[in-house]
């Protein structure tokens, strides 16, 4: 029988084998894989070793450190990819009524969605300043480690039950309901979808050139890394943010003792002087 067939190849890894996955990932992702995780991450790796005919972690990890094409995949499926449209309304809110809000933002504020997942985010950040410059161009950057969630944010189509969150004025606006084949879905109108931009960007490599920005949006992903790196995509993220820009993170995510750079004006809201 072939080794790859049996259940303990693919469904157990063993403490050796998922401490040099660890290293790897946190290598290459800064993601930080706890003994806590090893049954999350047999569960997502394992139909992609029956895939690809392997007789075990052993022969997976052999592959990944060849540097060939499977990190992208080994990455896509370990990433987290959790959102929903306006998740954490207090952050949209704050950006409404408060930094889009009078007379005197007359230009809108250039905004990174810096791990953007599958697109929820930037489209909720477009549809907020859609209202508010309805007549003016801008652009919202996006961006994430996963091409496979980048690909699902490029087409705008979710299920429809993914509108529920969408404020019901901006739902007409700015969605369409699916007929036909395509019943059951929601896209995003195509004027609203040509102003977000894609990219495929690790956070925990040197940024590209991107431009700095009045606010960036680093949301539920530091969660993920270690406390190192925390610190060095703080550094790397808050040098495109504007003096005055705004820095928004997840509300389970604290920046004490990781960044003085910037400082709190609201829940999981800070400000660069």
């Amino acid at each position: 029988m072939n080794p790859a067939n049996t259940a303990y190849a693919y469904d157990e890894i063993d403490d050796q084998e998922f401490a040099s996955l660890g290293r790897l990932m946190r290598h290459r992702m800064g993601l930080d894989l706890s003994p806590a995780r090893k049954y999350l991450v047999t569960g997502r790796l394992a139909n992609r070793l029956r895939t690809l005919n392997l007789s075990g972690y052993k022969d997976y990890l052999d592959l990944l450190e060849t540097g060939c094409d499977e990190m992208q995949a080994a990455i896509d499926l370990l990433c987290t990819n959790e959102t929903w449209f306006f998740r954490e309304p207090e952050h949209f809110a704050f950006l409404r009524d408060h930094l889009l809000a009078g007379s005197a933002r007359t230009t809108p504020p250039r905004i990174w969605s810096a791990a953007c997942s599958s697109g929820e985010e930037p489209y909720s950040i477009a549809m907020t300043l859609a209202e508010r410059y309805p007549d003016t161009y801008w652009e919202v950057l996006a961006s994430d480690i996963s091409t496979k969630v980048l690909n699902i944010a490029k087409r705008g189509i979710y299920p429809l039950s993914r509108g529920e969150n969408i404020p019901f004025p901006l739902l007409l606006e700015h969605c369409r309901k699916g007929i036909g084949s395509c019943q059951g879905t929601l896209s995003l109108a195509p004027q609203l979808r040509e102003r977000v931009r894609f990219l495929h960007i690790n956070l925990n490599e040197p940024l590209p050139e991107l431009g700095s920005f009045d606010l960036i949006f680093l949301r539920n992903v530091m969660i993920y890394f270690d406390a190192p790196t925390k610190r060095q995509v703080l550094q790397r993220v808050i040098e495109r943010l504007r003096p005055g820009g705004y820095l928004f993170v997840g509300h389970s995510e604290v920046l004490h003792g990781l960044t003085s750079a910037v400082r709190p004006v609201r829940p999981a809201i800070y400000r660069k002087p």
